[in-house]
């Protein structure tokens, strides 16, 4: 069963073309406080079988869809980073691209030419942000660095002696660093303490797990009611009384009831009203919802949000497959608990109400349950041959998965800002 919101919104986000659809990433860059500053667009063209390497053609499909569709449903009103290519630069492609919400990233393949230079002084004229993409001290970029609002230093490739070179290089300059491929909490600190601002990577997935760490009491409490949302048919008085015991989750629970997602027209005030009002498939899903909300508390906020994505992606995916739409939106919503809790999978999975072929997925088990999740972490990470090897394994159309995946993102900033 579709979840509410996509009726309503799978009509205005159909990403549909006369080439037809695309693949698309976004991979988000955090501030120090863990709020999303914006997303790096990663692209690809159509269905080869495998990206062609062809950056032009990456960098010029990019604009094609940003124009088609627009970036609000990618980013919102954050700032959107596309790579550019010499020709793109030197063509004025970019300048069709709103100025106030795109950085126009320098990927280092690009020769700071006099052509480059004369088109990046334009595009910052007409307001556009210029971020230099991997980059490596060399007096030749000087004029580029002068232009540059960010500076992306690839936290693999470079040593500490290299990034402390570079930052003697740009004491005095006015840009934002940001510390790219930064994949564990160690390299965050390590980026933190050298004096990085912004980061792109999925450390904050990767949180350093405590193998002996106990979930805490109130995750206990909160999988408790996991269980008993799960039973079938619901007892309405035992959940009412679990769920009213948590003052934070009735705050959550009701605020997202009362949200225009599910259009009630009076307000409900009571946790049985609530369950009354909405039926028992959707009150699972809203206090599922709340109850992870309330998990993630402590953690980045994007943590959430790739949540909200995941589980609504696989619940519409699930019918692709052959699979139970609720049972993927649980999967694709508690794949993140890890993240969320700073617990390992397997200390949490063994509690869940879930099927055995369920807990085995979200361990990552390479199994047929798992298919959705599988694809959606794959594009998370811009890894198109995964995306590719799962649909063609399922005997599936890359399109409709890409269909699925353009819907989840309205959704999700629609579902979190009204549980946050």
């Amino acid at each position: 069963m579709a979840s509410p919101l996509t009726s309503a919104h799978s009509k205005e986000f159909a990403l549909e073309s006369p080439e037809g659809l695309r693949y698309v990433a976004r991979q988000p860059i955090l501030d120090l406080r863990g709020h999303v500053h914006g997303y790096e667009l990663l692209f690809r063209k159509g269905y080869e079988p495998a990206f062609c390497g062809d950056v032009e053609l990456a960098s010029r499909t990019m604009l094609d869809n940003a124009v088609m569709f627009g970036l609000e449903w990618l980013t919102g009103e954050l700032p959107a980073f596309f790579n550019c290519t010499a020709q793109v630069l030197a063509g004025e492609l970019a300048g069709v691209l709103p100025p106030e919400t795109t950085v126009l990233e320098i990927l280092e393949t690009v020769e700071p030419t006099p052509e480059v230079i004369a088109a990046c002084q334009k595009f910052k004229t007409q307001g556009f942000r210029i971020a230099l993409d991997d980059f490596v001290w060399s007096p030749s970029f000087a004029p580029l660095v002068d232009l540059a609002d960010y500076i992306k230093v690839d936290f693999i490739r470079s040593d500490a002696a290299e990034r402390r070179q570079l930052f003697e290089h740009l004491q005095g300059k006015p840009v934002k660093l940001v510390a790219e491929k930064v994949e564990t909490d160690e390299e965050y600190r390590q980026a933190c303490k050298e004096g990085f601002t912004l980061f792109q990577g999925y450390y904050f997935c990767h949180p350093v797990l405590m193998e002996k760490r106990k979930i805490p009491a109130n995750t206990i409490f909160h999988l408790e009611i996991l269980k008993e949302l799960h039973s079938d048919p619901l007892d309405l008085d035992r959940l009412g009384e679990l769920v009213k015991s948590d003052t934070s989750i009735t705050y959550r629970l009701l605020r997202l009831v009362n949200s225009p997602i599910y259009a009630i027209r009076h307000e409900v005030r009571s946790i049985h009203a609530a369950m009354i009002m909405v039926g028992e498939n959707t009150f699972r899903r809203v206090a599922t919802l709340a109850i992870a909300s309330e998990m993630n508390a402590a953690r980045p906020a994007e943590i959430l949000r790739m949540a909200l994505i995941r589980a609504e992606f696989c619940e519409l995916a699930a019918s692709l497959c052959g699979l139970d739409p609720t049972e993927q939106y649980l999967l694709g919503m508690l794949s993140m608990l890890t993240a969320m809790l700073q617990v390992p999978m397997e200390a949490v999975a063994p509690t869940l109400p879930l099927r055995p072929e369920i807990r085995e997925a979200l361990m990552g088990a390479a199994n047929r349950e798992r298919r959705p999740l599988t694809w959606i972490e794959a594009q998370e990470q811009g890894d198109w041959d995964t995306c590719d090897a799962m649909v063609q394994a399922a005997g599936l159309r890359c399109e409709e998965f890409f269909q699925c995946f353009a819907e989840a993102v309205p959704w999700a900033e629609t579902a979190l800002h009204a549980v946050v």
